[in-house]
């Protein structure tokens, strides 16, 4: 028994781990004729990139992640800088890729020592790389069915029921959506994740929640399984005032600040209010939904701005949009968040414990995030660490 469940009296299940890669995660299982349409490596100037729908993608520094930045090195840039160094000033320092990064025995091992008993694992590229196709749904497709059978093959969807890999899903071809989520939900997927965005179709740009994606919706919900929009590259646009590119959204890229850090929360809440605007959850009573790594200060602004909406459209919703949207979706804050106001907003049963390891911008160690509950009893503190997760990582009966 580790120190932590000493402590504890359970050990944590973390809802955001991820894993870096392995350099043929999207390649092993496609066919090479479309490899200059979805994914291929290339080497320039004695660096290897990948080439993304047949154009140089630059969106990481360093695809092959080898070597890497340690896990949360930006830790204190985003606790506040309190020694006011430059942002690039936190990623001076590499390693050699870790094992436990793409390796889920070494992975079991680490969390053991880390105090961690079960985990969600989120990819990193794969949450970048639908915004690169978006212009061809169907090499979208094609690339995310071969990424998710590597994901299976190199993590499972539930290792050891310890390691909970989530399948990635678009609704960028809404056959394809059902297809892929009931094969993976055979597989044995007990989450699923997206991400959080418009969705690009062959018949033009519609909302996640319009009703030609219904049959998608109804699966999910008849399924049981949990819905993660997990931040990624959603393709919004500083309109003009900033660098738009990804890697640019937390500082600009240099000494200076950037409009673009301030739209990171933008695309969850832009989801999440049209679920509750397009009344998803009235079609699918069932369905379950949680957001993670997108951040919570948009909450008490979108919750004030539902009220109002209802207020002004007598008669639209059916029931309280702040009750819908309560009963449906689960948050996961940015570890530096105040917890306690999104505990106040949503209910502590409605929390979500995720330290985002090994990103840079997450948690050195998952546990890291302890004295951030300290205010919380007991039980508060075992549904935001464990409890609630558990749920949602259970399917409904």
């Amino acid at each position: 028994m580790s120190a932590t469940e000493n402590d504890l009296g359970f050990l944590p299940f973390d809802c955001d781990n991820h894993y870096y890669e392995a350099l043929d995660a999207f390649t092993r299982h496609l066919d090479p004729k479309l490899g200059a349409r979805c994914v291929q490596w290339a080497e320039i100037d004695g660096r290897k990139y990948q080439v993304v729908g047949g154009r140089v993608s630059r969106v990481v520094t360093n695809p092959t992640f080898d070597p890497i930045a340690p896990a949360g090195a930006m830790h204190d840039y985003f606790r506040g800088n309190p020694e006011k160094k430059s942002p690039l000033e936190f990623l001076t320092r590499r390693e050699p890729i870790r094992p436990e990064y793409r390796d889920r025995d070494a992975r079991l091992s680490t969390m053991d020592d880390q105090g961690v008993g079960r985990i969600w694992l989120f990819p990193t590229l794969g949450m970048l790389y639908e915004e690169l196709l978006k212009h061809d749904p169907y090499a979208v497709c094609q690339t995310f069915s071969a990424f998710n059978r590597w994901l299976d093959e190199d993590w499972g969807f539930a290792y050891r029921e310890r390691i909970f890999a989530g399948p990635y899903l678009s609704l960028a071809d809404v056959d394809w959506a059902v297809a892929e989520l009931d094969r993976v939900l055979s597989a044995g997927a007990r989450v699923v994740v997206m991400r959080p965005a418009a969705v690009h179709t062959i018949h033009g740009v519609r909302s996640p929640f319009h009703e030609s994606f219904d049959p998608f919706w109804s699966l999910a919900a008849e399924s049981g399984v949990t819905v993660v929009i997990h931040a990624g590259d959603s393709g919004y646009s500083s309109q003009g005032y900033a660098d738009d590119s990804f890697s640019a959204q937390f500082s600009g890229g240099s000494w200076k600040p950037s409009i673009k850090s301030f739209a990171i929360e933008r695309a969850a809440q832009d989801f999440v209010i049209t679920s509750i605007f397009e009344k998803i959850f009235d079609r699918f009573p069932r369905l379950r939904m949680a957001s993670v790594e997108n951040g919570s200060d948009f909450l008490a602004d979108a919750m004030k701005k539902m009220t109002s909406t209802a207020k002004k459209m007598p008669g639209y919703f059916s029931d309280d949009p702040i009750e819908t949207f309560r009963n449906h979706w689960w948050i996961n804050p940015f570890w530096e968040d105040d917890v306690h106001t999104v505990a106040e907003l949503m209910g502590t049963d409605r929390v979500l414990f995720g330290s985002d390891w090994p990103h840079i911008e997450g948690m050195p160690n998952p546990l890291d995030y302890l004295p951030e509950l300290k205010a919380f009893d007991e039980a508060d503190r075992r549904r935001i660490l464990h409890d609630n997760v558990e749920a949602l990582n259970t399917r409904l009966p």
